[in-house]
């Protein structure tokens, strides 16, 4: 499995969790393509929050509903229980502060999905034991020095957190690229699950 079938198997998984018709906001929407595909397939009321200029403009060229806004400062601007379903993808660990974030998506939302890479996957682990230095990897592809990622978890790590905050998993998939990830992933996800969805609720 490659890079873009691992993409395909996580937007296959948010597109059965999001109702047809229902009312999505996809935080960190980037270029606007997820929702986009929502829309088309599922003919949701999507909105997007984005920072990035140029995916903000990509966004309005798909015909995206987007929002210029950093997550970071707050989402103080939605009333709770605007939405249906907030999304999150791969970006939960560039957050200052991931467990107010997700705090805030369940407020705004009845349900949201969180993607992240799972920084205990052996591969990440390996790198760090053999060479000694910050994994680089396809999930993780920044150097130390200049990734946007601040917050390194893990899937146990994430689950810790949901039960500290009393949120309840309703799913939960696991993707990996390799034969013995895919094998393994569903038995041990902590180390052969290169990227975690969950699907939440309060």
């Amino acid at each position: 499995m490659n890079q873009a079938e691992s993409t395909r198997q996580i937007n296959d998984s948010i597109h059965s969790w999001v109702k047809p018709k229902s009312r999505v906001l996809d935080l960190g929407c980037g270029d606007g393509r997820l929702l986009a595909q929502l829309q088309r397939d599922l003919d949701i009321r999507g909105y997007g929050l984005e920072i990035d200029p140029d995916s903000i403009n990509q966004c309005v060229a798909k015909g995206v509903n987007v929002v210029e806004q950093d997550i970071n400062k707050g989402m103080a601007n939605f009333a709770d229980d605007s939405f249906d379903t907030v999304i999150m993808t791969q970006a939960l660990q560039a957050m200052r502060f991931p467990h107010l974030v997700l705090d805030e998506m369940l407020r705004i939302g009845n349900q949201c999905v969180i993607t992240f890479p799972n920084f205990g996957h052996w591969k990440a682990r390996a790198y760090l034991m053999l060479r000694g230095r910050m994994p680089v990897t396809k999930q993780l592809t920044y150097q130390w020095y200049d990734t946007p990622n601040i917050h390194f978890f893990t899937y146990s790590d994430f689950e810790a957190l949901c039960r500290e905050r009393n949120i309840k998993i309703l799913r939960k998939q696991f993707v990996g690229e390799h034969l013995l990830d895919r094998q393994l992933k569903n038995l041990w996800p902590n180390l052969f699950a290169e990227t975690a969805v969950y699907h939440l609720s309060k």
